[in-house]
């Protein structure tokens, strides 16, 4: 029996952080025996929100970044599949078809595309950022996946998703399966700020390349209970940014368990809880760390990775066009086409080959 498939990805948009751990890398790793996994590079996703020149040549860098964070973390590219977006002319033809199949008022009920936007400072909503969740379908139907894995702020993206492979198979047929939706034990990792999700452009993010004095003074400015001044007086643990992370990455349940206590009743002071996260934390990335060193001593092994997944997932993305092409009919016009058309170049193969050797004489 074959694997069902996975497909999700990132925007190379730099070095990856514990939100994208959280939100979707873990369920890949843990996945990738059992499913048949397809990551994506989405270039053409940055593209939205930033076309200049400058932001193209600096995706090259990212890609190298986010591909080492993928490898360092455990994403074996032995099980698994890492393309890039934009090297795969099939999507474009996808994402051109599904867009007869969904409407302006439905892309724009999105609350998240007017975020996107407002982070980007951008003043009229692009027309490829307004059409941002049609292109998402188009990579996650191209292998035809079964399951997303994202973070929560995704999740009503993969919902127009399964709407138009619904929508597609209802006008032409069974051809697509309508993925499901795997969100992450942390849906949202808030910030280190605690005003919002965690950001590289927010500056409020961990990042699981940053060393272990980086990680240090990140968590000792960390937000925590604003109302708690002193060490005696009885804080909140519930949403306190510094107890989320502790949940996460503290594999030591009862510690928590402690520090949760004893901060509740005023007998612990934020120094402690702090340096206790770092150490959980600087644990838990050290073994990322060292993977990455490796990986960024071999040469040429990032690029090898991507090209030979973007060769396989192109046979793939073929394979898909050309079912909804056959399932639409738009193939059924074109051979009518060609059929015709040779015949009559046959017909008239004598004269024109005449013509031909006569010119090159």
């Amino acid at each position: 029996m074959n694997k069902k498939r996975i497909l999700t990805g990132d925007r190379p948009t730099g070095k990856l952080h514990l939100g994208h751990y959280v939100g979707s890398i873990v369920n890949r790793v843990r996945l990738q025996d059992e499913y048949e996994s397809f990551f994506i590079i989405a270039d053409l996703h940055v593209l939205t929100t930033k076309n200049s020149k400058d932001d193209i040549f600096e995706m090259r860098q990212n890609m190298t970044e986010m591909v080492i964070d993928y490898l360092a973390c455990g994403i074996d590219p032995a099980k698994s599949v890492i393309y890039l977006q934009s090297a795969i002319h099939a999507v474009y033809e996808m994402n051109l078809i599904f867009e007869m199949l969904t409407t302006v008022p439905r892309l724009s009920r999105l609350p998240s595309l007017k975020d996107m936007a407002r982070a980007a400072h951008l003043n009229e909503m692009p027309f490829g950022l307004l059409g941002y969740p049609v292109l998402q379908a188009a990579d996650i139907l191209m292998p035809r996946a079964h399951l997303v894995p994202v973070g929560k702020d995704n999740e009503s993206h993969v919902e127009i998703t399964r709407e138009l492979a619904r929508r597609f198979n209802y006008l032409y047929g069974e051809t697509l399966p309508v993925p499901e939706v795997l969100v992450g034990d942390v849906p949202t990792l808030v910030g280190t700020d605690g005003k919002a999700k965690m950001s590289k452009s927010l500056g409020n993010a961990i990042l699981l390349s940053d060393d272990s004095k980086t990680v240090a003074k990140k968590i000792r400015n960390m937000y925590t209970d604003p109302k708690r001044v002193h060490a005696d007086i009885p804080g909140t643990v519930e949403g306190n940014p510094v107890f989320v992370y502790h949940d996460a990455f503290n594999p030591d349940k009862a510690e928590i368990d402690d520090l949760k206590t004893r901060y509740r009743s005023g007998k612990v002071g934020d120094v402690e809880v702090k340096e206790k996260l770092t150490v959980a934390i600087n644990n838990f990335l050290d073994p990322i760390r060292e993977k990455r060193a490796e990986i960024e001593a071999d040469s040429g092994l990032v690029e090898q990775v991507i090209y030979e997944g973007t060769v396989r997932i192109n046979k793939e993305a073929e394979a898909t066009l050309l079912a909804m092409k056959k399932a639409m009919g738009l193939t059924g016009n074109w051979n009518k086409i060609s059929r015709k058309g040779r015949k009559r170049l046959e017909k008239k193969g004598s004269v024109m080959g005449e013509t031909a050797v006569s010119q090159t004489n």
